[in-house]
Order: structure tokens, then C-alpha cells, then sequence
């Protein structure tokens, strides 16, 4: 039969507690730790600890009764209010409830029970020795760094479905173009209609709050719509078309030469010019809130002739614009490009247009000294309704025929 230990008062401490009575020493952070952000931590990664809300509500008030900021130290980690002070200090929370949660804290290992021989709280001095009996929060300061490791492990599962969503937001975007597009090339074609209603399911999906695995799914059947959908479009252009294409880029390239001559003054300004005054903790909407803004008019296939540098560093395929959106994400920390930047631009020019940006970037970042502050730059014209990225296209395109 499994031995379960008690404690001096016949309480029976957990395994949980026992492992962390028995952690080595080595273990132990060397230095103090905020008990207020160690908190924020915990209530980032209380899944893997198995504590609730509630429990969090418990534990902040017993925090609240430890006089310093910090836990760690020489300081001993002992605090021992009564019952009653605990239920007051979480606004009148019945004393059942309050012990339950508590309860499950020890369970969980972050509390440890000090109890006098008499079960009662209080602080006992001999001399100058001090002995104390109530509830011990070194279990907590012991698991400081586990914690930390457990929030960042949560912080990065979530970017990752932040990501996941934008790009099937994107994808999704591309269905509902192509299919415009290809009803006006090969009308009739019943693939049009498919491509409409799975674009619209989709958008339907995207206002719940879907799971990683959900979004994967998502995307796999969009890529396989849109790279049919594109291999159909495909086969129907003819080389005048692109030649058309090209012809009307180079015409609007001349007639905004001026807005041309302005980037260079920029990227020697850098962060000296004007940014859109935002507030940095604005979350950044959603890729459905943008559906008013219509893709780019350059074609992807130019922005891919002009910003070659791009394959060196992304060795994914690009055919659709959700494509190169996934690879700007993966150049712009490379390049120096801070997340808000990156957020700014995407909330103001848009994602497509952000991610032409930062490729026609990365294809002069020689040239460049301060790529977050041209950035910012940018989007600061855009805002104002003064920047198209079809001129840098152009302008790159206009490079590489000099050259």
C-alpha cells in the first residue's frame, strides 16, 4: 500500500508538495524574484499546473500579506493571517470556499502548511530567532523559473495559432479573389462556386476560437483549392497578358516618379520621420476586419521578379499573396524589424502591401540603416493616404534591368 505522509497537524501532504521539499538546492533560483510578476507568470501557465482562476485569487491574497515585493532572499516566506483576515482580504469570499482553494494549491505544490501543535497561525520570537507557522510560499519561489518556462511555452503556442489564423485569414482572402478572377477568364466553370462557398464557411469558421490543429486542417484544404484554382488560371493566361500587366506597372511606375524620389530621403531619416500616433497596446485587428482593403494591383509575379533575395532566405513556394505574407514574417525579425513595427504596417497598409514592403526591403537592406524606422516611416505615409508599393516594385524592377 502507497504511504501517504502527514504533517504535524494530520494534514496529508501531497506528492506534488514532496517533490518540492526534495528538489536539490542547485535548483533553487539565486536571486529574488517579484512576487507580483511571478503571479502574471503563473496565471499565464496555471493549465500546467492544474490551478483555476479562483485558486490564482486565493494565492494573490495571501501575497498580499507578505510585506516585501520580492520573495527569495533571506527573508523567510512565511505568512500567517487568520481565516477570517484571508476571506476580507478577497472581498468576503465564504471561508469553505477559500479553504478549498487553498487546498489545491498545496495539492499543487505552490503552498507549503507550516501548522503550529495547536493548528493556529502566529509568529513566535526566541530571542532573535523568529518561528513562524502558517503557510510557507517558498514551494512558489521554488517554482519560479519552471513557471517562467511554462508561460513562455504557452506565449509561443499562442503566436503560433496567431500566426496560423492570419495565414488562413489570408488564404481565404486569395480563395475569394481567384475566384472572382477565374469566373471572369473561364465563366461558368462550377470550380468558381466552390471556391466561393469555401470561402465563406471559412469565414464563418474564423470567428470562433479555433485550436492549432483545426487551423492546419484549414489550411491544407485551402492550399490544395488554391493551388488548383491557380493551375486552372494559369493554363488560360497567354504571355500578352503578362506582357500587359508589366506594360501598365512600368506606366504607373513614371507617373508617380515623385513618390519614387521621396524613399531614399527616408532611408537616410530613418526613424526621424513622422510615425501614425497609435497606442502600442491596441491589439492589431483581425485579417477579417481588412476585407474592405482589395489586394495589392501589382501582381505577386512581378513583386517575385523584383525582390529575388527573398528565395535566398524563404525556401518555401510563393504563388499567393498568404505565401509571401508567411515570408516576411520569417525575414522581418532577421532584419532587425521590430513585432510593433511589423503590426503598425500591417494595421495600416494592409498585410499584402506590408509584406511587399519588406521584401523590397530586404532586397535593398544594404542600403538601409534603420529598417524598423523606414519601416515606420512608411507606414506613417500611408496613413496619410501617400504611399503605393507599386513604385518600389517598379523601382527594383527598373534596378535589375540597368544593372
Amino acid at each position: 500500500m502507497e504511504y501517504t505522509p502527514i504533517s504535524p497537524f494530520m494534514r496529508p501532504i501531497s506528492h506534488a508538495h514532496l517533490r518540492v521539499i526534495e528538489r536539490p538546492e542547485a535548483s533553487v533560483p539565486g536571486r529574488p524574484v517579484n512576487k507580483w510578476e511571478l503571479l502574471r507568470e503563473l496565471s499565464k501557465a496555471q493549465a500546467a499546473f492544474g490551478v483555476s482562476e479562483r485558486d490564482l485569487t486565493v494565492l494573490q491574497g495571501l501575497l498580499s500579506f507578505f510585506p516585501d515585493d520580492a520573495l527569495g532572499g533571506n527573508a523567510e516566506m512565511v505568512v500567517f493571517p487568520s481565516n477570517k483576515a484571508i476571506c476580507e482580504r478577497l472581498n468576503g469570499m465564504p471561508c469553505s470556499t477559500m479553504r478549498r482553494h487553498l487546498a489545491r494549491l498545496v495539492e499543487a505544490g505552490l503552498l507549503q502548511r507550516r501548522d503550529s501543535p495547536n493548528g493556529k497561525r502566529y509568529v513566535r520570537k526566541h530571542g532573535e530567532e523568529r518561528v513562524a507557522f502558517g503557510f510557507d510560499l517558498s514551494p512558489l519561489y521554488c517554482q519560479s523559473e519552471e513557471i517562467a518556462r511554462a508561460a513562455e511555452a504557452v506565449r509561443e503556442a499562442e503566436e503560433r495559432v496567431r500566426r496560423l489564423r492570419e495565414v488562413v485569414s489570408l488564404m481565404r482572402r486569395d480563395l475569394a479573389a481567384l475566384a472572382e478572377f477565374g469566373d471572369e477568364m473561364q465563366p461558368g466553370l462550377g470550380f468558381w462556386d466552390q471556391l466561393r462557398d469555401k470561402a465563406i464557411l471559412t469565414a464563418r469558421a474564423l470567428r470562433r476560437k479555433l485550436s492549432i490543429e483545426d487551423l492546419a486542417a484549414y489550411r491544407a484544404d485551402l492550399e490544395a483549392l488554391l493551388d488548383q484554382a491557380r493551375n486552372i488560371i494559369d493554363g488560360s493566361e497567354t504571355e500578352e497578358m503578362n506582357t500587359n500587366d508589366a506594360r501598365s506597372e512600368r506606366h504607373h511606375h513614371n507617373s508617380n516618379k515623385e513618390s519614387i524620389d521621396l524613399e531614399p530621403a527616408l532611408e537616410k531619416s530613418g526613424a526621424a520621420a513622422g510615425v501614425p500616433d497609435v497606442d502600442r497596446d491596441e491589439p492589431v485587428a483581425d485579417v477579417d476586419e481588412q476585407d474592405t482593403r482589395h489586394l495589392p494591383k501589382i501582381p505577386l509575379h512581378l513583386v517575385i521578379a523584383a525582390c529575388p533575395s527573398l528565395k535566398t532566405f524563404y525556401q518555401g513556394e510563393i504563388r499567393h499573396w498568404h505565401q509571401l505574407f508567411d515570408a516576411a514574417c520569417h525575414v522581418r525579425p532577421a532584419m532587425g524589424i521590430s513585432a510593433s513595427a511589423w503590426e503598425e504596417a500591417q494595421r495600416f497598409m494592409g498585410p499584402e502591401q506590408a509584406s511587399i514592403v519588406v521584401s523590397a526591403m530586404l532586397e535593398r537592406f544594404e542600403d538601409i540603416r534603420s529598417p524598423g524606422g523606414y519601416l515606420r516611416a512608411l507606414t506613417a505615409k500611408a496613413v496619410a493616404g501617400e504611399f503605393s508599393c507599386g513604385p518600389m516594385v517598379m523601382a527594383l524592377i527598373g534596378r535589375r534591368s540597368a544593372a
